[in-house]
Order: C-alpha cells, then structure tokens, then sequence
C-alpha cells in the first residue's frame, strides 16, 4: 500500500498514486538491462591471461585485454551486446555458447564484403563467423582510422596476409607502385567492393558477363569519373571508347566470352603500356589478344608482319596497330579502321607512304600514291565499299612477300586473286606492273612517256589557243571601242535571217553538249573525289558515287550513239554531205590562220575573209572528231576490262587509262579556251552566238564571221531573183 500525505487534497494524491505506479511498471520492464552485467563484471574474470576451457580437445584462451577492448571501435557496446544467448550471472557458463553473429548488426555485410561472403563455408548459414579472421575480435578498429589494420595505409599489408601472391603482384604493378609512393592508387577494397570474381556459392550460378561487366565498372570508376586517377590517366573519351567496341557491345548484350578490361590489362598485374611486362606492351599485344584469337594469331604470326616481329622489328605492325586499342571495331562497321571504306587510308597508307619507313626496310616508294591514283584507290576515296582495296589483295592477317608462294600477290596466284572481283581472269592479268608509278617498274616507263607526250601537247596546244583568243580579243575589243567612239566607221547591212544549223543539226549538238558535260563531271568526280563541287554532292548519299558510275556509262553511250548519227548524217543525207565538203581542210586554212596572226599583232591592216567555215571551226570540229575517237575507244577497253586485260595484259589497260585520262584533260582545256571563247566571250557575239538554240544567225553576223558565205549567198538569191522575174 502505497503512503498517503495527510496534507494533501485528493487531486494531488491520486496524482501521486499514478505517478508511483508507472514508475513500479518501468521498473519491472528494464528490469534485465538494470540487473545485466557490465564489462567490468566480465573483466571480473575474463581480464585473467591464465583463464582458459577445453574445448573439442583443444585449450582455448578466454583472455580479454582490457587495453585492446578500450581502443576498439566496440569499446562502448557491453559484451552481451555480442555475446548473447545465455545467462551472464549463471556462473560457470554453459559449454555451448553460441557464436558471435556480427550479421546481427551488419545486416548489410554480403554487399560491403562480397569477396568474402563467397567464399563461406557450404554449411555456414551466416557468414559472419568469417568477420574474426580479417577483423580479429576484441581489438576490432574502424578503417577510416589512420594507421589502423585496414586503413587505407596498412589495407593491402593486411590483405597480403593471406593473400600474399596477390600482394606481390600488386605491388610491382603500377597500380602498387603508385600506392608505395603514397598516390592516388587503387586499394584491395577499392576494386573488390564488387563481385568481380568468378568463385560463386555452390548454390550460385555464375553469369560471367555480368562479372566482367562489374570489372569494367569498377575500372571506369577511377579513369572515367571524377577521381583522383581520372587526373593523370588516359583521357575519359579514350578509356570509354570500350563500350563502343565490338567487345564492349557485346558484353552488354550477355556474351562473357568477350574481353574486357581484365583480360587484355590483368587484374592485380596491371602495368603501363611502356612496361615490357605489361600485356599490352607492344611486345607482348599478339600474345594478349591470341588467348581469344588463337587461330588469327597463328595466321599472323606466320604473315610477313608476324615474321618480322617475331624476329624483333618494333615497327612491324600489331593487332592494335591495325584494329585500335578500346574502340576496336567490326570490319563491317563503317566507322572501324579495318572496314572495306577505310583499310587503305588509315590502317595501310600511315605506314607504306612513310619515307622513313619505306627507305629503312627498302620498300617501293610510290605504293600508296599509286594506288591512290588508280582507279580502285580513286573509287575507294570517293566512298565505293564494292572497289578492291589493299587487303582484298594482299589479304588480312596472312600478307607474305610477293615472293613468297603462298602469296595472294604472287604471279603463280595473282590471276586467282584479281579473278575475285574479274571473273575469267587469265595470266595476262599478270603481266604488267599492279602498282602504276614512275619508280616501281620498268613497264611503266611506256606510260610515263605518253603522260609525258599528254602533257606537252596540252601546254602547247591549249596554250596556243589561248594566246590566239588573247590577241583577238584584244584587237576586237579595240576595235568595238573605236567604233563606240565614232572614229571607225562600221558599213551598215540588211537585217536578214540565215540559216545556220537545222533542227537536226542543232538536236546533234545539244545532244553532244549534254552528253559531254555530263562525262566531264563525272569522269572528274572519280579523279578528285575531294574535290569543292564533289564533296557536296558525296555527302548526300553513299550511292551518289555509283550513281556516278552508271550516269558516266549512260552519258558515254549516248555521245557514241550520237557520233553514230553524225556519221549516218554526213554520209547519206544531202546537208550532212555537203557540211562534210565545207569542213575539209584545205590549205587556204593555213594561210587564214596566219593572215589573222598578222592581223591581230598590227603587221597587216588587212583582215582575212572566212567562208562557211573558217580554220577556227575547222579544227575544232576535226579535233572533236579525233577525241571522240580517242575516248570511245579507250572508255570501252576501260569499261569491259576484264576482257582486254585478258586480251592485251595489265599493260595494254594502263595505257588506254592514261590516254583517256589525258585525253580527258585535252578536250575539256580546248572546248573552254577555244570554243567557249568564239560562242561567248568573243566581243562581236558576246553574250552568246545564239545559234545553237535559234538556228540563225544575222546578216551582220554573217558580213562579219563569214563574208565569202553571205557574198555566195547574196549572189545566189539575185541569180534566183532575176529567173523568177523572167
């Protein structure tokens, strides 16, 4: 019964009551924690370095070191915090006490320490009994203390204890080395923090991929993202690059088979590039990737490449030489070094085109220029995927001296290898030199001297019309000012119409405009494929390069249909004979040129009279005649090459390409210099001789450009004037 004061009203006594009633039931409730033992109690006993117990026919050692215990980071927990499960003040202690379960606590060990809690005991169903072997028990400190067992300083020492392999490696990788002279390195927790092991649980099923999709994980979180390494190693752009890779894609998509960082760098291992024990040092790059690519290592090592690595030469070329280092790429993927579009210009030309290189090892000099200027580098450089380039001949991973018998350039095997993309290919593909340059082979001097023969008659040729235009024009322009200014007077004529060219004439003509112009871009589209006016139109399509192809066919064939015409016109029909007989040269052609020579340089005042056709026209027609000829002929060795290589060898085809090429150049010059200046630029008829789109020409055109024809023309219609009146 509780006490009642006498001085006090009911209120505040029932208050009293109330309050000493939830106090008696606090009481009771805490009563097992106010009661428990504190450490002092158990130090009672246990502070004694002699007290032990057998156990399993061992003594074991219940020794606490009250000085550890007081430096741990448990120092404030008591000990049946840890120790449950059994009466403390019972005394002596049952012998079965149950085992410390750190899990209790750290619920969340399997995530902070999956490298451990895999490798638990089969029949442990807590982990936890693995926490003493790594922390110890009573002495347990926490890592972020400086200096402690698993501080960043003494992390790997403390691993190392166990691990001790795996410490040495690390140590003399440059991960370990960097971490020995007190850098920002990786540490064992560091990478480990993730499963990125391959030892799982019995009752676990590996999924490598996403193994070694942790592995990248844990590498991309220093060298990528905001980190102390991220500052001195590779670029981020570089070290992400992998994920674009053939290798990086496919690991997303579940294949473990490919390789990762792991496998090409090694795991605890890792050195520098620069290392000759690295794996991807250059020396040992072959070795690296053949663990995934055993059988192309096998075809390398036995190439020509290959060989001379082996032997020791550091320039040869590597896997990573030729397929990039973390963006390595799929042959078929148009952005990768190797594929069909870029194999020439980036994996090929860097090395064959060296001057250091080529006079070092003794190699042709003008390999990769001249395939450049072939029509395969040509095309290739325009965008064709279909075109061969230099491994569809010298092959991949297998290119051997042309010497060597098994080589896809060999004599005995060259027709094998053009027969791929030319079918019937003969042994007179052989024959001839395949890379077309001055310093090359001797076969090729035939064609250096008609490039040469080309080239001279082009500065001669077009430089002669050029100054013939530039001393007309300047003696007309002279003598249109005169007449401007009243000084000359200009006889006045009639304003008749003449015929000049029939519809016939002029469907001929507008026909052979198109068709040449046409052949004149895209001829010189495949010659200069970056060329200003080439890259627009390449950058709207990849097809726009063979549509280039066909349109240059189609245009050639309606030019030879068209000179079919002509042919037809000037043989059989009474205009085209009789055009035929007034375009013959005659020698009066030669003294008109020269009578207009003294004309134009003020040694004659008298200027020469011109019929229908004057030398001017003349030779442009004949000229027009000749270079049809010309590049039909050559145009058609060229397009059906597989034939005439088979009939007059590799040579015979290099000879029609250069002459159609600078044939090309001949016709293109004259047309601009010679013709484009009398039907435009030419100050009597400026803006344009509208003749080819009319017809006619007037009266004073005609006393102007062809006196003798309008005084033939004049006599004639008087003569048919005076039969009609009588």
């Amino acid at each position: 019964m509780l006490y009642q004061f006498p001085s006090m009203k009911n209120s505040e006594v029932l208050f009293r009551r109330a309050s000493l009633f939830l106090l008696f039931l606090l009481t009771i409730h805490c009563s097992p924690i106010l009661l428990a033992q504190q450490n002092d109690d158990c130090l009672a006993c246990h502070s004694d370095n002699g007290l032990t117990k057998d156990q399993n026919g061992k003594t074991v050692s219940l020794f606490v070191d009250d000085k550890i215990l007081g430096h741990s980071t448990h120092k404030k927990l008591v000990c049946t915090a840890c120790h449950a499960g059994f009466k403390a003040d019972d005394m002596p202690h049952k012998e079965n006490i149950t085992p410390v379960q750190c899990r209790t606590c750290h619920q969340n060990v399997e995530s902070k320490h999956p490298f451990h809690t895999l490798t638990a005991p089969k029949n442990s169903a807590d982990p936890s009994g693995m926490c003493k072997n790594c922390h110890g028990k009573h002495e347990v400190q926490s890592p972020k203390v400086a200096g402690t067992k698993f501080s960043k300083e003494k992390i790997v020492e403390s691993c190392g204890s166990c691990h001790q392999k795996q410490k040495e490696t690390f140590l003399s990788s440059s991960h370990g080395q960097a971490y020995t002279e007190g850098r920002n390195a990786p540490t064992c927790i560091q990478c480990h923090a993730k499963k990125i092991t391959f030892r799982p649980r019995d009752h676990e099923r590996v999924d490598t991929a996403q193994v070694k999709i942790a592995q990248e994980q844990v590498c991309v979180s220093c060298h990528v993202k905001k980190s102390p390494a991220s500052e001195t190693a590779p670029s981020s752009n570089f070290v992400l690059a992998y994920e674009q890779s053939v290798h990086g894609v496919a690991l997303k998509h579940g294949n473990g088979k490919v390789a990762n960082c792991v496998n090409c760098h090694g795991s605890h291992e890792m050195k520098k590039a620069s290392d000759p024990e690295s794996r991807v040092n250059k020396r040992n790059v072959p070795h690296t990737c053949s663990q995934c690519h055993p059988a192309i290592a096998q075809v390398y090592g036995e190439s020509i490449h290959g060989a001379a690595f082996a032997a020791g030469n550091n320039e040869a070329p590597v896997c990573t030489n030729c397929h990039g280092e973390h963006k390595i790429l799929a042959p078929k993927d148009p952005n990768s070094p190797v594929s069909k579009l870029h194999v020439s210009a980036q994996v090929c030309a860097p090395c064959h085109s060296s001057l250091k290189l080529n006079e070092k090892f003794g190699l042709a000099m003008e390999r990769v220029s001249s395939f450049n200027d072939s029509y395969h580098g040509l095309a290739a450089k325009a965008g064709s995927v279909e075109v061969a380039n230099c491994a569809s001949c010298h092959g991949v991973h297998d290119i051997r001296k042309p010497s060597d018998p098994k080589s896809r350039v060999n004599k005995a095997n060259l027709a094998l290898t053009c027969g791929k993309c030319h079918p019937g290919a003969n042994e007179n593909f052989t024959k001839g030199a395949v890379h077309v340059g001055k310093s090359i082979d001797k076969p090729n001097d035939i064609l250096s001297l008609i490039a040469s023969t080309y080239l001279i008659l082009i500065l001669v040729t077009v430089g002669a019309m050029f100054l013939h235009n530039v001393l007309d024009f300047v003696k007309k322009a002279k003598r249109t000012l005169l007449i401007r200014r009243g000084r000359v007077y200009e006889e006045e004529v009639g304003h008749a119409l003449y015929v000049r060219m029939t519809l016939q004439e002029r469907l001929q003509h507008g026909t052979l405009v198109i068709s040449f112009i046409a052949l004149v871009f895209t001829g010189f589209m495949l010659k200069f494929p970056d060329a200003w006016w080439v890259l627009p139109l390449r950058s709207i399509s990849p097809a726009v390069f063979e549509l280039r192809s066909l349109l240059h066919r189609i245009a050639a064939t309606v030019m030879v249909l068209a000179s079919c015409y002509h042919l037809y016109y000037i043989l059989f029909v009474p205009r085209g004979r009789q055009l035929i007989k007034d375009l013959l040269p005659r020698i009066q052609d030669v003294r008109d040129a020269f009578a207009v020579a003294k004309y134009n340089l003020g040694i004659s005042d008298q200027k020469p009279l011109f019929g229908r056709f004057s030398y001017i026209e003349k030779s442009e027609y004949w000229a027009l005649i000749w270079g049809t000829m010309i590049m039909a002929a050559t145009g058609f060795i060229m397009w059906f090459d597989n034939t005439f290589i088979g009939l007059f060898t590799k040579l015979g085809y290099d000879i029609a390409r250069v002459v159609h090429y600078y044939e090309a150049w001949l016709a293109t010059l004259s047309i601009i210099v010679w013709h484009f200046y009398f039907v435009i630029f030419n100050p009597d008829i400026y803006p344009m001789n509208l003749a080819w789109l009319k017809g006619t020409i007037t009266e004073e055109e005609m006393a102007d450009e062809h006196p003798l024809e309008l005084r033939e023309l004049k006599k004639k219609e008087l003569e048919e004037k005076n039969r009609t009146e009588k």
